[in-house]
């Protein structure tokens, strides 16, 4: 490496833990199983024509805001609209944790909290689930440090449902972490909220302003591609965090896709509701598997404990279909994770574990 202005934080920082494979059936990556409607990407190509793609789009996405705002029950000016939820998450603790101030986590969790933090210069805390995959919120709350040290505050981040086992904490218990983080940003990411059978955390972020829930276009609106996410906070929160967020950031392509997909959410139900009969389906099949157990989940994914994931992810790779290894994170030994597919990708995930004959 040439002698060049790069923070350590930076230098010491490992790559994004993701290398991709090619496999006929691809259920590594929780995406949905069915891409953006035919005929909802014909609509956006219509007005994609009918745009000047020389002129700058919203400063800060306004239009879009609104749409978001009116689909999912929210204030436009609590609402910020971003090129994906991960960016909310460098942005946040930008906001309340750069360069000495604290991130308090779970652990396992999605590895963008901890690599965000690292490289901004925070002050990393993760507090392991309990061994029955469940949060700790006692250990959370007295992971917060004393109150009255406003140096020893930051961003919390609290996946619901969690990544990457898939469990769900309740509100109540949320209830209590939000109110013993007076003086803190807690960060509810909500990116699976569709597969779960319990209410959303908005009512929660109503009555607690330093709460920011995070949501995803990229898994049951089937725009990973896309590449947007929103957070629904208070206004003076939200204020704050559209400084951080670059201006005219939002392309035009992005724009007209997500307001086609706001429009018609009609779509959107159906897929949760194949994804919830498909998820029920492979748990009680892999039940059946002399060695491998499935965990319940409120996401669009199953995580599996196995005797051996390097064995599992090679057998599954040779009948085609690619999953993801969990078992390098804490507690996640022997774990694979896989995606809830089309059917036909589930029977063959199935057939590739050794069960052809589960139903």
């Amino acid at each position: 490496m040439p002698d060049l202005p790069i923070r350590p934080a930076v230098l010491a920082s490992p790559d994004y833990p993701f290398s991709a494979v090619t496999a006929p059936i691809k259920l590594d990556q929780n995406e949905s199983f069915e891409d953006f409607p035919a005929e909802l990407k014909d609509l956006a190509l219509e007005r994609l024509r009918q745009l000047p793609w020389h002129r700058y789009t919203d400063l800060n996405a306004d239009a879009l805001c609104n749409a978001v705002a009116r689909h999912d029950g929210w204030a436009p000016e609590g609402t910020v609209v971003t090129t994906g939820s991960n960016v909310l998450i460098a942005l946040l603790i930008q906001l309340s944790a750069m360069g000495g101030g604290r991130v308090l986590t779970v652990k396992p969790n999605f590895a963008l909290y901890g690599l965000d933090a690292r490289l901004l210069g925070a002050e990393l805390t993760e507090v392991p689930l309990r061994e029955d995959q469940s949060v700790d919120f006692d250990a959370l709350i007295a992971a917060l440090g004393p109150a009255s040290d406003p140096a020893a505050r930051g961003v919390i981040y609290l996946p619901r449902p969690h990544a990457p086992t898939g469990s769900l904490c309740s509100l109540g218990d949320v209830e209590r972490l939000a109110l013993a983080s007076q003086g803190w940003l807690l960060v509810i990411d909500e990116a699976y909220h569709h597969f779960m059978d319990s209410e959303d955390a908005r009512a929660l972020a109503r009555r607690h302003p330093h709460v920011v829930l995070l949501r995803t276009l990229s898994k049951a609106w089937g725009l990973a591609g896309l590449r947007m996410g929103y957070a629904l906070t208070s206004d003076g929160v939200a204020r704050q965090l559209r400084k951080l967020v670059p201006p005219f950031g939002v392309s035009v392509l992005q724009t007209v896709c997500t307001l086609v997909a706001l429009e018609h959410p009609g779509y959107v139900q159906a897929r949760v509701a194949h994804t919830l009969r498909e998820r029920e389906r492979l748990f009680l099949a892999l039940q059946r598997h002399p060695s491998w157990q499935p965990m319940p989940s409120h996401a669009n994914f199953l995580l599996v404990r196995t005797p051996d994931a390097a064995q599992a992810h090679a057998q599954l790779l040779a009948g085609g279909v690619l999953v993801r290894r969990q078992d390098s994170l804490p507690g996640l030994h022997g774990c694979l994770r896989v995606t809830v597919g089309t059917t036909e990708e589930n029977d063959a995930f199935l057939r590739a574990a050794g069960l052809g004959g589960a139903q």
